[in-house]
């Protein structure tokens, strides 16, 4: 199949999944459509800033084996200039589905005391910061890498490291306001200090399968030539530490807020783990944690292409658990999986496929104007 098919088959799909969502506005109601809404903004940020940090982490660290491979963090990154419009229709969800929005807010003592955080104004202002930060931070990392193919000037190697622990602080700055405002303060009673780190590092481990499929992908096509088996494995090793990490902070959270037994924590959890919602946390533990563990514990395990294929978008695909297990349960008991939820994932993948599919054609496949490419090429395991 040409790509001149894929792509018009994406936008057939779009359209289709375009009109289920509309449809769900008006069959399934609003608080249903924002839901789903919010899923998506969640689950695309997420992978946009996890790219973003994958390719701040490169400069920063100087490391030559991923110069090959970060053209392709840099161009999944360049999903974070369509995170704009995205974010400013979820504002219009803010009434219907975030409880400090609702009439009652103002008679629970936990949102009198954070209300000072919790107003429309201060929320808006903070999306508008993080957003712009994200976007200005992205124009930076990548564009400037893309301007040194052509250029060649090996100072731009040297400003991108200098920006990058900047961006390193920005984002931990802007992710935990992100996580706390977008996922928490849909039930604004509850928190939990360390939410921030958890949705970071479900965004890298994000990121890193994607990273991960676009490599593999540019390999089998041949226009990353020198790319070996040896730096993909680092790719898998990645993944494989980053699988460990997310569960660590997971448990973390999880046992901290079992032994405490603080009314106003413990009802979160509650919703997630009473009824059918149980069963996504199950399948949440396994999937998001022993099932890439146990796949990848070995050597030749991340030696293994098509092994490191299923697994990568195995891990996609629980990280969307994940967003969908901490969201959903806002719509009340059970588990909410229907039309609307296909017609969303109908419009926002083929569209996320759209975006990607023109960013891969974004600069050249290797950022050939670093001075440490061929360093990189000439990569070997011991």
């Amino acid at each position: 199949m040409s790509a001149a098919s894929v792509r018009r088959g994406l936008w057939a799909l779009a359209a289709l999944g375009g009109g289920g969502v509309a449809a769900t506005y008006f069959l399934a109601g609003a608080q249903r459509f924002w839901v789903n809404w919010l899923l998506w903004f969640v689950f695309g940020t997420c992978l946009a800033l996890g790219a973003l940090f994958l390719v701040a982490l490169q400069h920063m660290t100087g490391a030559r084996w991923s110069v090959p491979l970060r053209r392709a963090a840099e161009r999944i990154g360049a999903l974070t200039p369509w995170l704009v419009p995205v974010a400013i229709v979820a504002l219009f969800s803010l009434p219907v589905v975030f409880s400090w929005t609702q009439p009652d807010a103002a008679s629970l003592t936990p949102l009198v005391l954070k209300e000072h955080w919790l107003n429309r104004p201060f929320f808006i202002i903070r999306l508008a910061v993080c957003v712009t930060l994200w976007v200005v931070s992205y124009v930076v990392l990548v564009r400037g890498s893309v301007r040194q193919d052509e250029t060649k000037d090996p100072h731009a190697t040297v400003r991108l490291r200098r920006f990058s622990p900047v961006f390193m602080i920005l984002l931990a700055l802007t992710i935990t306001d992100f996580a706390f405002d977008w996922v928490s303060s849909l039930e604004a009673t509850w928190y939990s200090d360390i939410f921030g780190v958890y949705l970071f590092a479900g965004a890298v481990t994000t990121a890193i399968a994607a990273v991960l499929l676009a490599v593999m992908h540019l390999q089998r096509a041949g226009r990353l030539p020198g790319v070996t088996r040896d730096h993909v494995y680092n790719l898998g090793g990645l993944l494989f530490g980053f699988t460990i990490f997310w569960a660590y902070i997971a448990f973390s959270q999880y046992l901290l807020q079992w032994y405490a037994d603080l009314p106003e924590e413990v009802f979160w959890f509650q919703q997630r783990l009473s009824g059918a919602m149980e069963y996504v946390f199950i399948v949440l533990g396994v999937g998001h944690f022993f099932v890439p563990f146990l796949a990848l514990m070995s050597r030749d395990d991340k030696k293994s292409w098509t092994r490191l294929r299923w697994v990568a978008v195995w891990v996609i695909f629980m990280e969307f658990v994940d967003v969908f297990w901490l969201i959903s349960p806002v719509l009340g008991p059970g588990i909410h999986l229907g039309w609307p939820e296909l017609s969303f994932a109908a419009f926002f993948v083929p569209a996320g496929l759209l975006v990607l599919g023109r960013a891969m054609r974004l600069g050249d496949d290797m950022p050939t104007g670093d001075p440490f490419l061929q360093a990189g090429l000439d990569f070997h395991l011991p």
